[in-house]
């Protein structure tokens, strides 16, 4: 019937229209309820217009296009289809936007800087079939995965993943990853997959894992729960076949700011109740649309603004100009501090259309920040390798 194109055109132009131009709040808030309508087509525009596709497809087969409520519902889904290629292209701007971020934070002679053979592993193009044709499909068949590994005595809340190649390659240099969630509600499993696979598959070994949650922990309690897991990594990491002196913390949104604190606070027997003499220091930080404390109001203790220092490790950042949910301000401000007092580097990258939440799939976007931040693991990596 036309009036289900209709609908189904309808649904398709609304969400895109929040993919193109999401209303900006004042300050970041978890609450922001228009993320939701458009954080999806945002990273997967392909997947809206074979939707349409097929729907006007079906319309054409149908015969519903012929009636007045068709031709409006196939002007609608024309309309739509070009807003999902503005979309499409925004996505293809990634890619330009973190070269250029690694150049400015790491020195426009960053390439010539790595490891010749850590080099050739790099990617040097975009994975275009995954990305078309099965952006939501993250697993790889080359890596295993390692479940429910305690690490505290939480329970749930202290359970980890390792994620490593098949192969099982030995001494591979880590990644532990923290999930986001407005430090309420989220699981290890969820978010940057396409990045976790992507390394395990190149011989890392990756750690993804749970922590204790509010309103039942409050601070310093989550960050602890980290601390627990650098432990964890640098005692049991070499049974899995990682190398525990080479050790990265990632996080997403709020996983981002614990990562980014963690990193900005190594040592540090306030943080390490019971584990004190544990080395809990990071070879450097990866903070994707992390919350860093609001620019209009009076930041908690936890924020990582609280403990930016000279001391700090390599930080790579990445968010989303047009993110709803954390504003990109935010992020802006702590970069700025990061770097008027660090004195190792600060890599940003600023997402043209970016919203929160860009690494669950597959998406053009975040296949450019996997690879940036790749070659930004690579270059720390090289350093310390001829430093030592």
């Amino acid at each position: 019937m036309p009036i289900g194109y209709l609908v189904t055109a309808a649904l398709a132009g609304f969400c895109t229209v929040f993919a193109l131009a999401p209303p900006r709040p004042r300050r970041s808030s978890p609450a922001n309820r228009s993320y939701w309508f458009g954080f999806l087509l945002n990273e997967l525009p392909f997947v809206g217009f074979y939707w349409l596709l097929a729907s006007t497809l079906l319309a054409l087969g149908q015969r519903d296009i012929a009636s007045k409520v068709g031709w409006v519902a196939f002007a609608l889904a024309v309309l739509t289809s070009l807003g999902l290629a503005v979309v499409a292209w925004r996505g293809l701007r990634a890619r330009p936007a973190v070269d250029l971020a690694l150049s400015d934070g790491l020195g426009v002679s960053w390439r010539t800087q790595i490891d010749a053979e850590t080099a050739l592993r790099l990617r040097r193009r975009l994975p275009w079939a995954r990305i078309l044709f099965g952006p939501f499909f993250v697993r790889r068949r080359d890596v295993e995965r390692v479940a429910n590994i305690s690490y505290g005595d939480a329970g749930k809340a202290n359970l980890l993943d390792v994620y490593r190649s098949r192969s099982q390659p030995s001494r591979g240099p880590t990644l532990i990853y923290l999930h986001g969630g407005t430090f309420r509600s989220g699981r290890k499993d969820k978010e940057a997959r396409p990045l976790i696979y992507r390394l395990a598959s190149q011989g890392w070994v990756c750690v993804s894992a749970n922590y204790r949650l509010s309103p039942a922990a409050t601070f310093p309690d989550h960050l602890i729960d980290v601390k627990k897991v650098i432990a964890w990594v640098r005692e049991h990491g070499q049974e899995y076949g990682a190398d525990p002196m080479i050790v990265f913390v990632a996080g997403s949104s709020a996983g981002g700011h614990l990562a980014s604190v963690a990193a900005l606070t190594p040592n540090d027997p306030a943080f390490q109740p019971g584990f004190e003499a544990a080395d809990t220091s990071v070879s450097a930080a990866i903070s994707l649309y992390g919350y860093y404390g609001s620019l209009d109001s009076e930041w908690q203790p936890s924020s990582p603004l609280e403990f930016v220092d000279a001391k700090a490790p390599p930080f790579f950042v990445a968010h989303g100009d047009r993110d709803t949910l954390v504003l990109v301000d935010d992020a802006r401000h702590f970069v700025e501090q990061l770097r008027s007092a660090s004195s190792q580097p600060v890599v940003y990258a600023e997402l043209p259309g970016g919203q929160h939440t860009f690494d669950l799939f597959h998406s053009i976007r975040f296949e450019s920040v996997v690879d940036a931040i790749e070659a930004f693991a690579a270059w720390v990596r090289s350093r310390i390798a001829s430093s030592a």
